[in-house]
């Protein structure tokens, strides 16, 4: 595959506390106030949509190039090193002035991860620290977490718009994914219908999860899930026809093909008509009739173990991406995404449950089961 690809947004460094073995039904079964929980060794690894979908798509066997950006320290060393064992380490920017950011997962057994985060370096990533020369020798250009990096979402998200403009006007394909955010921060009382809005005319493949979707462009609904799922996971509260709406207006903002992961039930897509995916399709050497005016939902398989849903959602992503820069059609782009996701929550890291797609294809064949069959 000699099709390049830059991905660039937030990176950080995931810190995972191995919690005893035994689902719990509530946070509050656990995390009590004053209790000694006894855990494993910590987990480390590096997070963020540039460690996690780029380092995959770069296992995965695509040419990639990282931008992000981290401070002088610590954790910055740690990362960048862990960066390096994958040579991946030209794009990346070091601060002497800012922190390096860092998430502590708390991935509990039997109840949907809780996230300790602390945005650092990420905060003051701008239009200026892409290098639009290496974008437009690229063919796809991914974005990750604006809605956890201050400048994307600060005045009307005017940066995050101004960079997809240019990267478009490189005549490079879009790819963008979102975060969930806090809804009482300054970040989720940002206007992200109207940042979405002004930014999506330039997003090919918009590929958020629901809950951030649903968040972001339909507030009584996601509060209304939430009731419903009440202090559970929304995913299992909600089915594939609550979602196509969100891909409706997700399409009538200007994306061209919306992917939106579901957690464990699966991903729902939805591609526009052909007036909009042609040129697209003509870009990646994609074939137009595989790709237009589709719908469905990928219901996801059957994984070996679940030790962490962390970065599942990002290495789906790069599972789907890299397999549109292979050719593949939108069927077995969304199922190598669904694959590689079940594959990811065997891990306590995002990257060491990856396998080759050949792999999960020749897997598939054999009879790989999904869940509720």
């Amino acid at each position: 595959m000699d099709k390049k690809v830059i991905v660039a947004g937030h990176v950080c460094l995931d810190i995972t506390p191995v919690f005893p073995e035994g689902k719990v039904k509530q946070v509050g079964d656990l995390l009590i106030p004053g209790k000694l929980i006894q855990t494993g060794a910590a987990e480390v690894h590096t997070g963020g949509a540039v460690a996690n979908t780029g380092l995959a798509m770069k296992i995965l066997g695509a040419d990639v190039t990282l931008m992000g950006k981290i401070g002088a320290d610590a954790f910055g060393e740690i990362v960048l090193n862990i960066v390096k064992r994958y040579q991946a380490e030209e794009g990346m920017l070091v601060s002497e002035e800012e922190s390096t950011s860092y998430t502590v997962a708390l991935a509990i057994p039997g109840i949907d991860r809780i996230f300790l985060h602390n945005s650092g370096a990420n905060d003051t990533f701008a239009c200026k620290d892409i290098d639009f020369g290496k974008v437009r020798q690229a063919d796809l250009f991914h974005f990750g977490y604006p809605p956890i990096m201050k400048k994307m979402y600060e005045d009307g998200g005017r940066e995050l718009e101004e960079m997809f403009r240019r990267v478009k006007e490189a005549d490079t394909v879009t790819s963008l994914d979102l975060a969930a955010v806090d809804e009482k921060s300054e970040a989720g009382l940002a206007d992200w219908e109207a940042i979405l809005r002004r930014t999506l005319p330039y997003v090919d493949f918009f590929v958020p999860s629901v809950e951030e979707l649903c968040f972001m462009l339909d507030r009584e609904r996601y509060d209304e899930w939430m009731k419903r799922a009440a202090g559970g996971d929304i995913t299992e509260v909600i089915k594939p026809e609550d979602v196509a709406p969100l891909a409706e207006r997700a399409l009538e903002m200007g994306a061209k093909a919306v992917l939106i992961k579901c957690g464990a039930p699966g991903m729902y897509y939805r591609t526009a008509k052909a007036d909009r995916m042609e040129a697209l399709c003509r870009r990646l050497e994609l074939d137009a009739e595989a790709w237009t005016d589709k719908e469905g939902f990928e219901t996801s398989f059957v994984p070996e173990r679940i030790l962490s849903g962390t970065g599942a959602g990002d290495t789906s992503i790069a599972a789907f991406l890299t397999s549109v820069l292979r050719g593949a059609d939108l069927s077995e782009a969304v199922q190598m995404a669904a694959a590689t996701g079940a594959c990811c929550v065997a891990a306590y890291d995002a990257l060491g449950g990856l396998r080759p797609l050949e792999e999960l294809k020749e897997k598939i064949k054999g009879g790989w089961r999904k869940n509720g069959q």
